[in-house]
């Protein structure tokens, strides 16, 4: 998607504040995510103007989001995602660029297949875990004892989408790039992640038809777990293996 094409669409979306999307944070959620060649962008936005505003901060509407996220020696997290381990973890830092706020959030996904988002402000930006964050992440994970360690770090830009008539949003990651520790680097231009977070299986969903139209179906991906997997030497990577071969198919598809 051309600069040109994207400003066009994105400038036919109503536009709402930070405070009007108060009501939609759902930190207790279903989540539905799509990856598809980024060259679908345009017709999928198209669809979806006259049923989702968009969120707009000093004139902008795409933003900037760094996150570092962190796990054990042994990779604990990494481990149970991969495995599909339901009542798993991710614990990261989440910077907003645009906004220069830094969140220490905790993600669960529970037994019920929900994903429940606790967040504190962190002022601490030297990727170390500070005393209050040790704090907050025992009081979010029971019995937790294990030693986090920085690991890879994610840059990418993101679209949010709020729901005229239903009780969604819509995030729409593009322009993906990875670090890791030791100076690796990882960029998928051709790649979009789009996520409906909504309070239960949006099966009436306005995107969800829009995607149909434009050819996608759901699918799970997990910007940690694919980034350690194109950086890292990790463990059961044959279980990631589909995933692998999605993106491949999808950066083809995209040329």
């Amino acid at each position: 998607m051309s600069i040109i094409d994207q400003d066009i669409i994105l400038s036919s979306f109503k536009a709402v504040g930070l405070e009007e999307l108060d009501g939609l944070t759902l930190m207790n959620r279903m989540d539905t995510k799509y990856a598809f060649p980024v060259k679908l962008l345009p017709a999928l936005l198209e669809q979806l103007i006259p049923y989702y505003n968009i969120l707009e901060i000093n004139g902008m509407r795409s933003f900037v989001y760094q996150t570092r996220y962190f796990d054990t020696s042994d990779m604990m997290f990494y481990n149970q995602h991969v495995t599909g381990k339901l009542a798993r973890y991710k614990v990261r830092f989440r910077t907003y660029e645009n906004t220069a706020t830094t969140y220490l959030e905790i993600k669960k996904k529970t037994n019920r297949n929900r994903t429940i988002k606790w967040r504190i402000v962190h002022e601490n930006n030297s990727d170390t875990l500070d005393d209050t964050a040790v704090t907050f992440i025992n009081k979010h994970i029971s019995s937790f004892s294990y030693v986090l360690e920085p690991g890879i770090k994610n840059v990418f830009s993101r679209l949010t989408l709020a729901g005229l008539s239903s009780n969604e949003r819509i995030t729409i990651d593009t322009g993906m790039s990875y670090n890791g520790i030791g100076g690796e680097t990882s960029n998928l231009p051709y790649l979009a992640i789009a996520e409906i977070k909504s309070e239960g299986y949006p099966s009436s969903s306005p995107f969800i038809v829009a995607a149909r139209k434009t050819g996608l179906k759901p699918t799970g991906f997990s910007k940690y777990c694919m980034g350690n997997v194109l950086l890292r030497d990790v463990p059961k990577k044959n279980i990631m293996k589909q995933k692998v071969l999605l993106l491949n198919k999808i950066k083809n598809e995209n040329s």
